[in-house]
């Protein structure tokens, strides 16, 4: 089912982004399906660089696999701006990944945010500002 198709059989209203996780979309999207994952994060600079809206309260998402199939929306329920070395235990447990431990999260966003930054020529600092959601599955 495309993006479309899903957001007009929901029958909620406005505008919403469909994404898709940059690692491991299928294995993220089931975590979501499960309730599991009810958090994300990425890069708060590369919003800066590529011109884009941060997210906000209340904005929809379509939560797409790696065939580009929608499979659930969520809405957005808090975004925050916090240092990678400020990030919650809280936060990686909702992020539900691994052992949902901070020390497990510290370790693959890391990675994940050393190429992300890498690849508009930044680099990574335990100082590296990174967007947080949180957000709840309003449609399956």
């Amino acid at each position: 089912m495309t993006a479309d198709e899903l957001w007009k059989k929901s029958g909620l209203s406005g505008t919403y982004e469909a994404w898709s996780f940059s690692e491991a979309p299928d294995k993220l999207a089931d975590l979501v399906l499960q309730k599991i994952k009810t958090a994300t994060c990425s890069a708060y600079d590369l919003y800066q660089i590529n011109h884009e809206p941060l997210p906000k309260a209340g904005d929809y998402s379509i939560i797409l696999n790696s065939k580009e199939e929608a499979v659930c929306i969520i809405q957005t329920t808090k975004v925050y701006v916090a240092e990678f070395k400020d990030v919650s235990d809280e936060q990686a447990y909702k992020e539900g990944e691994g052992d949902r431990t901070l020390a497990y999260w510290r370790k693959v966003h890391e990675n994940f945010l050393i190429n992300e930054l890498a690849s508009v020529n930044k680099t990574f600092s335990q100082n590296t500002k990174v967007l947080c959601e949180e957000f709840e599955v309003v449609y399956i």
